[in-house]
This record gives C-alpha cells, structure tokens and sequence, in this order.
C-alpha cells in the first residue's frame, strides 16, 4: 500500500534523488570501479562540494545541523539544480516549525479576494483562472469552464487539477501532453510540499493521489519539482477538437502561492476560431457546448 504520509520528504531524500540523476561524466570526474547503482556516489559529491564525507552522509540522514548558506549553494552547483531545484532545496533545509495552528489548518489564506473573482470571470475572448499551489482552481471565466472542466457543476474537493490529471478517466484524452502535465503538476505539487509541509490539506492530497495512481506514485519518486511560469498546452475538446494554446502564469499580488494563467491562441489560427466558436456560446448563455462532466475515479 502506498504510504499516505508521503508527503513528509527530508533533505537527504532529495539529496539521494538528484545525485542519482548524474553520473561522473556530467561533472568532470572520472568514472572508477563498478557502480551497483546509477547515480554519483555519497563521497563524489562531497568531493564537489568541499566536504567531509562523514558530514554529507549526516546531512543525507538528517543528523547534521542547518546546513549553511554556503554549503547550499555548493550542493546547488555541484548537483547542477536549476532555480526551483535550489529554492526546493533550500526550503527543505529550513523546514518550518510544526505548531497547533499548522496541525489545524493550513492558515495559507485561500479565500480569494471578490474583487479578483470579478477581474477573472471578465476575461471574455480567452480561458483565465486562478489556482493555489496545490493545483486547486479557486476562479475561472465561461470560457475556462466550456474549454477545461466544467467547474461551476463540480463539487469544490474535484475543482482540482491534479485531481483531474490522476484520477479522472478521460484525463489522457482531454490533455494531449497528458505526460508532461502530470510531470508539471507533480513538480507543483512538490514545491509546495517544501515550503508547506504541514499543510493538513496537501498531505491528504498527496495521499489520496499516491492510492489512487501508481503513475503519481511513480512521479512523486522521482522528486521533480516545476515552478508554473510558461509554455504551450493542448487541449481535445468534444465539440471543437484539438485546440493548441499557450499559457503565462501571473503571481497574484498579496497572495504569494495563487496564480493567475491565462491561455492565449496565436491570431488568425484554428484555436482562435475555436476559442471564439466557444466564447459565441458562453457570451449568448446560449446551451454550452463544454464537455461533459465526468465522474473522477481511480486509475
């Protein structure tokens, strides 16, 4: 049975998966006697770092102090982390305390401010939402519910994209890149893990999630983490097809974990024609041509 706990991940941890990315070779150090285990070993990197072997092996078993900045920043270079691999890595060194309020609640403030659920549902040619970092959508426009999910009919708990990608039946077919969103959505997920351990709400997530799919099991393993910025993402939708669209995420000021992306179409191209086929239906209040709401299950 997968461990519902899963979320309580440690510095060593996340040290052991990403000097198991890299081999000697990818550092400038020679590869020397038969390795069981892929991945550079314990005394390379302290080697690359400039430290004793018996203190990286305390820091991977979590019988070292706070690391210092320093160190962080050598282990940063050495395991070749990019900036949300060091600012994961960081946070994982200086977990937050665990105190009566945290148990309780997560206290992270998701009420969403009324003025910005206006500013979202106003967006009228382009699908728009607002998410946390745990991939809960907290807002959304007609055209975000008609192209996405149809959030309006579903219950708060499924107005979850994670939720959506891992346990939904039809995810694969809705999501074309179906791979790299779950690989995104799990880096998401990750991130917010390191700076929010004690989240009550994201612990039952990930537990949820690692029963319920052995392919966010897999991912969850492998310690990715992603900061959501930009890129492109394509969608199959029952009435317009294939619509290929690119997205930017916004940091919503005052709340440093929501998120605002909008999805835009490249003028003159077929998902802008299929962006405005859905926008004469939701503008009219006419009957939506969205997708069906699909009961989420375990996959």
């Amino acid at each position: 049975m997968a461990n519902t706990n899963a979320i309580a991940n440690s510095l060593g941890d996340y040290l052991r998966a990403r000097r198991a990315l890299l081999s000697p070779a990818d550092v400038g150090l020679p590869a020397t006697g038969r390795r069981r285990v892929p991945g550079l070993r314990r005394e390379e990197v302290a080697e690359l770092v400039g430290l004793s072997t018996d203190y990286y092996v305390r820091l991977e078993q979590g019988r070292a102090d706070r690391p210092s900045d320093e160190v962080l920043e050598a282990l940063s270079r050495a395991l070749r982390l990019g900036s949300a691999e060091r600012a994961h890595l960081y946070d994982l060194a200086r977990p937050p305390r665990r105190t009566t309020a945290t148990a309780a609640t997560s206290g992270r403030g998701d009420a969403l401010r009324s003025t910005l659920r206006q500013v979202v549902e106003a967006i009228p040619t382009t699908p728009a939402v607002i998410m946390n970092d745990r991939n809960d959508v907290l807002a959304w426009n007609r055209l975000a519910a008609a192209l996405i999910a149809d959030f309006p009919n579903l219950a708060p708990r499924e107005r979850n994209m994670a939720r959506r990608i891992f346990l939904d039946p039809d995810a694969r077919r809705i999501h074309l890149d179906w791979d790299e969103a779950a690989r995104t959505t799990v880096g998401i997920l990750r991130m917010a893990a390191g700076r929010h351990p004690h989240d009550p709400e994201l612990v039952r997530l990930v537990g949820e999630l690692s029963l319920g799919s052995k392919a966010f099991r897999g991912l969850w393993a492998s310690h990715h983490v992603h900061e959501k910025t930009h890129g492109p993402k394509r969608f199959r939708h029952p009435t317009v097809g294939d619509v290929t669209l690119d997205y930017e995420t916004f940091q919503v000021p005052g709340a440093a974990h929501h998120l605002l992306v909008i999805y835009t179409a490249p003028p003159g191209s077929p998902a802008e024609e299929a962006l405005n086929f859905l926008g004469s239906f939701t503008a009219s209040g006419a009957a939506s041509p969205a997708r069906p709401h699909a009961r989420t299950e375990r996959s």
